[in-house]
């Protein structure tokens, strides 16, 4: 048996399955499901792939959150990629951003148009581009979460030593407690504990979830990907509310660890500060995103090329933002599946392979 076997295991997913259903009969008290959010897109697909909603008991509810960082971002960031594409200007991205519709295109359109759009598989691809291109100016478009947000600002680290002055970032960096924070303050929602985002955690530490359980006395379970990871996550969530519980448990000590990675945090902090970003379908969230520091502001696209970040326009019919919210489930929607699929999404949610309606087409139609 291999490492990753072992947390795969049937016999061993059984047992923690008779826990949980015990555990969630003790709570049926309460009259109404457990509403546990999970605020990772890789989450969302593990739970979606390996069928875990299916053998959960029906007093136990897993909600999707705002786990994707290409779903998050709004319109009008998209709008202005395009417009830094249209004036000449080299414009690199990770591959989820490029399907991910505008107000009127998307940047594969604007490729096929003949702009020079780069899909990168690292954030160095935006230095080697500026270092073979010294006549052409090139953006990184610098969008995710903690996870992703200290490899992507190594590019300004790069660019000083190198003395280069033609790579910049468009950035739309977003930080998670912010968002748990107001998901938890819409009554609509009712969310009972989470299921935290391990890679994530990774970088912020499982202690950056403290104040949710202290202050709002939810539950919370950082927890890897694997079937049983996820398994035991909700088992430790149950555990702490038949016992009238609110900690922070973290049982993804493998990787997670109480205080994150300090490298990490230090760089950002040496580039960043916090600053109002807008979420779709969650609005503008006051301190919420990372945005470049005064002193790096020639590497900032939005202020370098004058590109403003307008208020874009959405498909109307498009629920991303109540499924983003965990108001909707994707089959809810009425474009899911039909004007809506993965060769030609309508919102984000259908682009990113960590979107929640492509982890519901790909597994749960």
């Amino acid at each position: 048996m291999n490492y990753i076997e072992g947390f795969r295991d049937p016999a061993v997913a059984k047992g923690i399955r008779s826990k949980v259903d015990a555990l969630a009969g003790s709570l049926l008290a309460r009259n109404r499901p457990v509403n546990i959010m999970e605020v990772c897109g890789s989450h969302t697909m593990a739970i979606a792939r390996y069928g875990i909603r299916d053998i959960l008991p029906s007093t136990v509810n897993l909600i999707s959150g705002p786990g994707c960082p290409v779903c998050v971002t709004p319109t009008r960031y998209i709008d202005a990629a395009i417009t830094l594409v249209e004036r000449g200007i080299i414009v690199v991205t990770f591959g989820d951003m490029i399907l991910v519709p505008g107000s009127a295109s998307t940047l594969a359109e604007c490729r096929a148009r003949g702009g020079a759009v780069e899909v990168a598989y690292s954030p160095t691809r935006a230095i080697e581009l500026a270092v073979a291109n010294p006549d052409r100016e090139v953006v990184f478009l610098a969008i995710g979460f903690e996870t992703t947000t200290a490899p992507v600002i190594s590019i300004v680290e790069h660019a000083i030593r190198l003395g280069l002055k033609n790579v910049s970032l468009l950035t739309a960096f977003k930080l998670v407690p912010p968002a748990l924070t107001a998901l938890l303050a819409d009554p609509e929602i009712r969310i009972d504990a989470f299921l935290c985002p391990a890679h994530v955690s990774a970088i912020i530490g499982a202690d950056a979830y403290k104040p949710f359980a202290e202050t709002y006395k939810v539950p919370c379970v950082v927890a890897g990907f694997e079937p049983l990871d996820i398994l035991y996550g909700v088992q430790g969530i149950l555990e702490q509310m038949t016992q009238g519980k609110a900690e922070v448990v973290n049982q993804y000590a493998r990787v997670v660890k109480a205080q994150g990675n300090l490298q990490a945090q230090a760089l950002m902090a040496k580039y960043l500060e916090p600053v109002d970003a807008a979420w779709r379908g969650i609005g503008v969230l006051p301190k919420s995103g990372l945005g470049l520091r005064p002193e790096y502001a020639a590497y900032d696209a939005e202020l370098k090329y004058g590109v403003t970040v307008e208020l874009g326009a959405e498909n109307p019919a498009c629920a991303c933002g109540e499924v983003l919210k965990g108001k909707q489930k994707p089959p809810e929607c009425s474009l899911f599946g039909t004007a809506c699929t993965p060769d030609h999404p309508v919102g984000p949610c259908m682009v990113s392979t960590e979107g929640t309606c492509s982890a519901y087409f790909k597994y749960l139609r």
